[in-house]
């Protein structure tokens, strides 16, 4: 059972108390070669399209955490008898901590870091770079579109915008064409620009774009709708922030 100071949930909770960047330690215990094999049979057999790749300690005794192959992070007792998908929050102090997005930054860090960014449409900073944020975005969303309004003050703050596809309407949708365009233009910064004030663009879409891969990684990383905004960090903000906000979370003067 669940102590009372940990909540399982299955849907977003807004946090009153802002950002919160506290680590958590995982139990100390290790997992016993019994009770892992037997969480990745249960499991396993429960949900073969997706290999359990993992069985972890979990935030307090008890409790494993289950990492699957593009798929989230599970919690289990040694029983496996039930599992929780979702959001899974400790209570510290006054303020709450995301133990799963936590875990999922460790996960997404590495993934972002490892991108070439010749495969994405890059804002770059004016003058010193001071940061960076990663943007999955599509062009007919309303909050893409106000989203990148915001870009030139980022940029003149010093933060470069980088950008990746996510068609919301999947890979054989207009979205995914308009997308595939913009990425295939002479001018992809333009292209994209354009596209995102609802102009229409001409032009041929690229066999080798990168749009599907894009939007494959989206979902791997957790990308449920658009736009979604990383930090270098692996930290997900989903939705539309305007510039001053996101600026104060990367921690740079507006």
């Amino acid at each position: 059972m669940l102590k009372p100071m940990l909540i399982a949930m299955g849907i977003g909770l807004a946090l009153a108390s802002g950002q919160v960047t506290a680590q958590l330690a995982p139990s100390a215990l290790p997992v016993s070669p019994d009770v892992e094999a037997h969480l990745k049979r249960k499991i396993g057999a429960a949900i073969p399209h997706m290999a359990v790749t993992g069985i972890q300690p979990g935030p307090f005794p008890g409790i494993y955490a289950v990492s699957l192959s593009n798929g989230p992070t599970l919690y289990t007792d040694a029983k496996g008898d039930m599992l929780v998908a979702g959001d899974l929050y400790s209570i510290k102090g006054q303020k709450l901590v995301n133990v799963r997005e936590l875990e999922l930054q460790k996960v997404r860090k590495p993934m972002l870091a490892s991108l070439n960014k010749d495969d994405m449409i890059v804002f770059p900073a004016e003058g010193k770079q001071k940061g960076a944020i990663y943007i999955f975005t599509d062009v007919d969303c309303g909050y893409c579109r106000k989203l990148h309004q915001e870009v030139p003050a980022l940029n003149k703050a010093g933060v470069e915008v980088r950008y990746l596809a996510y068609p919301r309407a999947g890979i054989a949708s207009e979205s995914y064409n308009k997308l595939a365009h913009a990425w295939c233009a002479d001018d992809p910064n333009a292209t994209l620009t354009r596209l995102k004030q609802g102009q229409q663009v001409s032009g041929t879409v690229c066999s080798d774009n990168p749009i599907a891969a894009q939007y494959q990684l989206g979902a791997e990383m957790g990308v449920g709708g658009t736009p979604a905004i990383f930090l270098e960090s692996g930290e997900m903000i989903p939705g539309y922030k305007p510039a001053p906000e996101l600026l104060k979370m990367l921690g740079i003067d507006s």
